[in-house]
């Protein structure tokens, strides 16, 4: 496997860690589970601090409301998939960023 390659999964894997870290911290602090909607709310500093979270927490939103939409409502499969790629892109990007950073500041070489 290629060193691109490698480091691609690695990002992806960050990416979907952070993103479901994220979730639980939310979804402990505030018991109830997180989602878009939080764009939607009537006080505009909340709605403009939900967006970096949102940044980072997407692909677990994403994937859950994907999962739920097959088993409650019965999406098609190719739904999921596309949802699924989607999430993953989204992870993969996110990851990106984390280890760019986590490079910057030294924490890893």
């Amino acid at each position: 496997m290629s060193p691109e390659a490698l480091n691609s999964f690695f990002a992806l894997f960050i990416g979907f860690a952070i993103a479901g870290a994220l979730n639980s911290g939310f979804q402990a602090l505030m018991e109830k589970p997180p989602g878009f909607g939080l764009l939607m709310e009537k006080a505009a500093p909340k709605a403009f601090a939900a967006v970096p979270f949102l940044v980072f927490a997407a692909p677990f939103i994403i994937m859950r409301n994907t999962i739920r939409g097959r088993i409650i409502e019965g999406r098609r499969v190719q739904f999921v998939a596309i949802a699924t790629v989607i999430a993953g892109f989204w992870s993969m990007m996110s990851g990106t960023f984390v280890l760019m950073l986590l490079e910057r500041t030294g924490v890893i070489a």
